[in-house]
């Protein structure tokens, strides 16, 4: 009973009923474990899972859902882009309204987005941190760079095919950052089928 004595006020120093309470819950509650569940589902980003990951989002500024835009086919001619089709192809007339889908990234994928985007809040906005932050989203997918196109212009590109929420993290989550006033795109290049040198 010693050891408990130090836990309760000195008024009810003498209360035998209350100490063994309090005995008697310290032999049968083991809060280590409930401490070791919250650090390993919670504080650490590197095993955490659900909403632990979504505290961590909340914490970066980065969400776990992003909003991917719908393929758009409307009847028009080829002058239009990419979503005009021709008569008999089953195209609507443009309404101006893009179909669009949400994508929950799983957990995986988010501690990805969630450690970039925590490496993207500390690092600088030139082309050897970018492009630190393009590797650690996409390991081992390929080569991917930041290239400087001169006039205020940058391009992302990756000779590898992105999947459309790959392109909703680049262009919608606000994970890669860029210099004040630069204008960004993204290309995809197909190095199997795209002409050039060596």
């Amino acid at each position: 009973m010693k050891n408990v004595i130090g836990t309760v006020a000195a008024q009810y120093g003498n209360s035998p009923t209350l100490l063994q309470l309090i005995e008697s819950m310290n032999q049968y509650f083991d809060p280590t474990i409930n401490f070791e569940d919250f650090y390993n589902y919670v504080w650490n980003v590197d095993t955490a899972q659900g909403f632990g990951l979504d505290i961590w989002g909340r914490i970066v500024n980065v969400s776990r859902t992003l909003t991917i835009p719908g393929a758009l086919l409307y009847f028009g001619f080829s002058e239009q882009g990419d979503g005009a089709q021709p008569f008999d192809s089953g195209g609507t007339f443009y309404d101006s309204v893009a179909s669009t889908q949400s994508y929950v990234l799983a957990d995986d994928a988010y501690r990805t987005l969630i450690l970039t985007k925590a490496l993207a809040n500390i690092s600088a906005s030139n082309a050897p941190s970018l492009n630190a932050l393009l590797q650690n989203l996409f390991p081992n997918r390929g080569r991917c760079y930041v290239v400087d196109m001169g006039n205020m212009q940058m391009q992302f590109t990756f000779e590898f095919a992105l999947v459309p929420y790959e392109i909703a993290v680049l262009t919608q989550s606000g994970v890669i950052p860029r210099p004040a006033g630069v204008g960004a795109q993204v290309m995809q290049l197909d190095s199997g089928s795209t002409f050039g040198f060596s």
